[in-house]
């Protein structure tokens, strides 16, 4: 396995080093070109961590993927390029329960000139930049992000106020991404997992996160969200081609209206539980 065909995938044309400006730029164009989706979840097919699956579904077929799969992916990029990757365990916090679920995310830690970065393509409108492994505010353009310690082992990050989730919790200690291939079955199968219940599709753009749940297409910024809902199913189709760049022959034409169809169901359901809540 090279990095050229990887490169190639990401509309990567700079050169590679091992430095902070190249993580950036590497972290930045996986992020706007490996979009974070669901889909094969949905159309129950199963998830594979397994390199040499995840390179033919990223890479080879263009694809994208949910938490585990972005971020074994993007791993996987930055070890060729020459940078030093751990990969850690992670929670997103639950808030009905209020409580981490740990595993249910990983996330990743660059060893550089005796510096660390926290690494992550694994939340749909997560920074698109590296953030460095420091205490405090984190800017990027509009939008300001928090890191926090909260012993010698445990960190926990801070999404911007605007953000689809409030914080996620991670370990230092490294982790392989065989290691989450448990829960991601689990996430990927179990009937009440969002990653279920719920279609999701996020790019980050120019200033600000394309972000689809069902038939809702947000548009997320630092000066708010706009929402709209695809009209049917040939709209559904250019959505997920043109701003999450699926390409929909991996799809295919049953894959796609089964999807449509299941997308109909999901925001009846959310409806009546908003509806049943007023």
């Amino acid at each position: 396995m090279t990095i050229d065909p990887i490169l190639h995938r990401i509309g990567y044309r700079g050169r590679v080093a091992a430095d902070p400006k190249t993580l950036s730029a590497l972290h930045r164009a996986w992020r706007q070109a490996v979009p974070y989706e669901n889909l094969d979840i949905q159309l129950g097919r199963p998830i594979n961590l397994d390199p040499d699956a995840l390179f033919d579904k990223l890479v080879r077929r263009r694809r994208g993927g949910y938490c585990f799969e972005q971020n074994a992916g993007l791993a996987m990029l930055l070890r060729l390029a020459g940078f030093e990757v751990t990969m850690v365990e992670a929670a997103v916090l639950r808030a009905a329960r209020g409580e981490a679920m740990w595993g249910n995310h990983n996330t990743l830690l660059v060893h550089l000139d005796g510096r660390r970065w926290l690494a992550d393509a694994g939340i749909g409108d997560g920074f698109v930049e590296p953030l460095p492994l420091r205490e405090g505010p984190h800017t990027q353009g509009n939008l300001t992000y928090r890191l926090e310690r909260l012993d010698p082992e445990t960190w926990r990050f801070h999404h911007h106020p605007g953000g689809t989730i409030a914080s996620y919790d991670f370990r230092l200690q490294p982790r392989e991404a065989a290691d989450f291939a448990a829960r991601s079955r689990e996430l990927s199968t179990s009937a009440d997992s969002a990653y279920v219940t719920t279609l999701m599709a996020a790019r980050p753009t120019a200033g600000h996160t394309l972000l689809l749940l069902s038939r809702t297409l947000r548009r997320l910024g630092a000066d708010g969200t706009t929402s709209s809902t695809i009209a049917d199913a040939d709209e559904f189709a250019r959505t997920l081609s043109t701003h999450f760049l699926v390409p929909l022959d991996d799809l295919g034409r049953h894959g796609i209206a089964q999807l449509w169809q299941k997308t109909g169901a999901q925001d009846d359901l959310w409806r009546a539980r908003v509806s049943n809540t007023s």
